[in-house]
């Protein structure tokens, strides 16, 4: 499928990154984006320990890795309540430390891709896992007023967020960088009053870490698919969504499920629809697969897809064993 180039921004060409002083390792790894959507789909597989168990599995069962690898810095969140936190949220904080350094030893000895997902604790209160907004009562909304407490926790959060980034950027190492993911959704609490706030944070976030920390590795992931909150086209380099198609079914402990044939189709139609420039799709999170003979047959042009962690991969509630190497013996995919 042949992407046309479209200019915006002045004049600047939609398949260069948003960021005019994108690093030479930013610009290529996009153009390599645009050029591989709807011709092959990068296989994907986020991570969030150290053991990295997901990929094992993947290499036990395939004897191939995912090309593009997510990692997450939930544990590097500055505030997070220790002493209110059930034994779950303890053990998820404990089990992320050091997977940034993890990350950044992976990227330097393969020829792979990064993304980062950061489930953010509250920059203010919370208790618990409080990125969820049951657990804090934190208000997105007085980050967008100037010298409150909210805004200036926010910005020392995103500093030490940004010593993380920069230690890619050293290594000109770029980054799949995806903030505030599921906007749509109200139960994270940069979403919970409305698509407008997650659309503001993250365009505070992208002037911040572009003009004044000159995180020029850094390739723009929005993740949502409604129109309402899109922060526009000079914001953006890539659209994706999530997408988890069990998620409103029975339990799924202990059985094994014949998995779910699709190649995204409708969810991809319903992406575009946030923006009339041919931007790069990807599947941020997926809880199944994507069928790979589906997709050689329909060239839907998902870049990439990222299957999230745990029982996602290492069960076959969600993916059998026989669908998970069909995708990975498909000539369609792009495996590490």
């Amino acid at each position: 499928m042949m992407i046309q180039q479209k200019k915006i921004n002045g004049g600047y060409n939609i398949m260069d990154p948003v960021n005019k002083n994108a690093t030479k390792e930013a610009r290529t790894l996009l153009a390599y984006l645009y050029e591989i959507a709807g011709k092959a789909i990068i296989t994907g597989q986020h991570t969030q320990t150290n053991p990295m168990e997901e990929i094992s599995y993947l290499k036990k069962v395939t004897g191939k890795e995912p090309k593009l690898r997510g990692f997450e810095l939930l544990g590097y969140s500055p505030n997070i309540n220790f002493d209110d936190a059930s034994q779950a949220c303890l053990t998820e904080v404990y089990e992320n430390q050091g997977t940034a350094e993890t990350a950044l030893q992976w990227a330097k000895e393969n020829d792979g891709i990064v993304t980062f997902t950061f489930h953010w604790f509250s920059p203010v209160g919370g208790r618990d896992k409080s990125f969820y907004a049951k657990h804090t009562d934190f208000n997105p909304d007085r980050i967008l007023i100037p010298n409150t407490l909210e805004e200036k926790a926010f910005y020392r959060d995103m500093d030490v967020i940004a010593e993380i980034l920069e230690m890619f950027a050293k290594e000109q190492i770029p980054i799949l960088w995806r903030p505030f993911h599921e906007a749509d959704g109200k139960w994270f609490w940069w979403g919970r009053n409305g698509h407008s706030t997650g659309r503001e944070l993250y365009k505070k976030m992208y002037d911040y870490y572009v003009n004044e920390k000159h995180l020029d590795h850094l390739i723009w992931v929005w993740n949502s698919p409604v129109k309402e909150g899109y922060p526009g086209d000079e914001y953006v380099d890539v659209i994706s969504r999530d997408v988890y198609i069990k998620k409103d079914e029975e339990s799924l402990e202990g059985q094994s499920r014949r998995s779910i044939e699709t190649d995204y189709k409708k969810e991809y139609e319903e992406l575009t629809q946030i923006t009339d420039a041919p931007k790069v799709c990807a599947l941020a999170e997926v809880d199944v697969i994507p069928d790979a003979s589906m997709l050689a047959q329909s060239h839907i042009p998902w870049a990439y897809y990222m299957t999230w962690s745990k029982e996602f991969c290492l069960t076959q509630n969600y993916n059998t064993i026989e669908h998970t190497r069909k995708m990975y013996e498909s000539d369609y995919s792009v495996s590490l």
